[in-house]
């Protein structure tokens, strides 16, 4: 049996823990009381976030022993996580009560989703699926796909109360059991200045987007319009809205805001001289510079989900809840090929080449290519729904995410994943291929891939080797979109805990971080590298001066 720990070594680490969190005063005073001076134990040999972890240990433990069934020595395989406070200040007994009623509430919930998707078409329906069939946008989850998602999607159908937990995964993640009044906005390593926040739309903006140059701007918004801002070149902070003369406002609803016509996606062509934006109501519109309504794309039969421009911006690629992907060609405006995908909904479209594309359905993805009247290729291997897609640089690798908590790696080489990556411990909401190596302006850096989670977690991975880089862990909730700037050399995530975080893909440390008041759906980086912009579900979009 392990002794219990002595004074002297909590003492020790109470002190490293000051010095790590720069509380010099307390870790001097602490010395100086507790005679650390004087101690025959090496304090050096105490690593940083060495408190934090036992504790957070220890939680895990009380954790685990309050899921134990008292009748078997096995974890009941409903794990249930719980709050920090809760573990702290409640006994065993109480715990597992607890439990117990989580349980039964999460049971009555399950029933009452089942007998939902009973009057649905289909049981295998992702959350998006059911906000089609409810008339409904209140439980979006982003996506993260790159054109940019309104949707958000509900990883695991449990209470409210099991989905406000905070969940402990390890390591050095501080725990916070109390916090103090903060204002709606602050920053880590970003001064004021250095944020602007855009405002004008009238309900959340799920979606937003660079134009190639970098001096515009696009976001989507639930309100059904999408707008274009005209960026400064240099951020000066503080607010700018719809008086702008810099703003144009493109509607997609005469009026009243309409919730079927809701901007899903947006995305630039290759010159950036037009602008494509999907919407719940079953269309596809093509826009000027100037906020004019070029082309409307009708043909769909349900909400439009995602729209892609090919490399060469001769065909648009939308895919919908109608279970089909249409190609479009933009001279004329007509269907150039629509692709029949009965297995499920269209989650997330990728063009491979100018010619091909993937396709997301339910649990499967289909390769398709322009003439073809049947997939040229079919990936079986997820056990749920898949959430995004995204081929490499080269069209070689297509990464694929799951909410059966796994990021899978699949060639056209071969019918079987060439990777199962499966450290995420919940739902992998999106992945993003660094622009590096082959195919890319930096051919001679190494080729990354990021993913990020309804676990809180961003993680990096070495395809080639494939195997687990780096583990990110800075977000407190589901982040829900990533973006690698253009040299490859920094990463954002943006989260459902309203921060916004910037990486150093080489230390793993956060170099930047700026909170929003509310929850981040996407992130984008500006052609420079010097810029970052955000949609927030509080009807703003965030752009963030990024200069080292």
């Amino acid at each position: 049996m392990v002794p219990p720990i002595t004074p002297l070594e909590l003492n020790l680490l109470i002190f490293r823990y000051f010095q790590d969190s720069g509380f010099t005063h307390s870790a001097f005073t602490l010395g100086c009381e507790a005679g650390l001076s004087d101690c025959p134990i090496d304090g050096n040999m105490v690593p940083p976030g060495a408190l934090v972890k036992c504790i957070t240990k220890g939680l895990q433990y009380l954790e685990m022993e309050a899921n134990l069934s008292k009748r078997k020595a096995d974890l009941d395989e409903d794990f249930s996580f719980i709050r920090p406070l809760d573990l702290i200040t409640k006994n065993v007994n109480e715990l597992r009560q607890m439990i117990t009623e989580r349980r039964k509430n999460r049971q009555k919930h399950v029933v009452k989703v089942i007998n939902r998707k009973d009057g649905s078409r289909s049981r295998g329906v992702s959350e998006k699926g059911k906000l089609a069939n409810e008339k409904e946008h209140e439980k979006y989850k982003h996506l993260g796909q790159s054109s940019g998602n309104a949707f958000v999607k509900d990883t695991e159908m449990v209470s409210a109360e099991e989905d406000k937990q905070l969940e402990i995964f390890g390591g050095s993640r501080p725990m916070h059991i109390a916090t103090t009044p903060t204002p709606k906005h602050y920053a880590y390593g970003v001064l004021g200045v250095d944020v602007t926040i855009l405002e004008g739309h009238a309900s959340e903006v799920c979606a937003c987007a660079w134009s190639p140059d970098g001096s515009l701007l696009a976001s989507g918004s639930v309100d059904s319009t999408a707008r274009i801002w005209k960026m400064a070149e240099r951020i000066n902070g503080g607010k700018s809205g719809d008086g702008n003369p810099n703003v144009f406002v493109l509607e997609h609803a005469q009026g009243r805001r309409n919730k079927n016509k809701i901007v899903t996606s947006v995305d630039w062509n290759g010159d950036g001289s037009l602008l494509a934006t999907a919407s719940y109501d079953g269309d596809a519109r093509i826009w000027t510079l100037d906020g004019e309504l070029k082309s409307t794309l009708r043909k769909h039969k349900n909400a439009v989900i995602s729209i892609k421009w090919n490399k060469t911006s001769d065909y648009i690629l939308t895919g919908s809840l109608d279970k089909t992907a249409i190609v479009w060609d933009v001279e004329t405006n007509e269907v150039k090929q629509q692709f029949e995908l009965h297995s499920g909904h269209v989650l997330d479209i990728d063009w491979r080449n100018n010619v091909s594309f993937a396709a997301s359905t339910n649990k499967l993805i289909h390769v398709c290519k322009i003439g073809m009247n049947y997939p040229v290729k079919t990936f079986y291997g997820h056990q749920s729904e898949v959430n995004s897609i995204k081929w490499d640089p080269t069209g070689s690798l297509l990464a694929s995410s799951s909410d059966d908590y796994t990021l899978k790696i699949w060639s056209l080489k071969q019918d079987n994943y060439i990777h199962d990556f499966t450290e995420h411990r919940k739902g992998v909401s999106t992945s993003r291929w660094s622009p590096t190596g082959q195919g890319t302006d930096n051919p001679n850096k190494q080729v990354l891939l990021a993913s990020a989670s309804f676990d809180s977690t961003v993680k990096l991975w070495d395809v080639e080797q494939g195997k687990l880089l780096s583990n990110f862990t800075g977000h407190r909730d589901a982040v829900y979109s990533i973006a690698f700037s253009p040299d490859g050399e920094y990463l954002a995530s943006g989260c459902k805990d309203k921060s916004i975080h910037i990486w150093s893909v080489k230390t793993g440390k956060i170099v930047k971080s700026f909170k929003a008041d509310g929850s981040i759906f996407e992130v984008c980086w500006n052609k420079e590298g010097d810029k970052v912009a955000a949609c927030t579900n509080r009807k703003t979009v965030l752009v963030m001066d990024f200069r080292m």
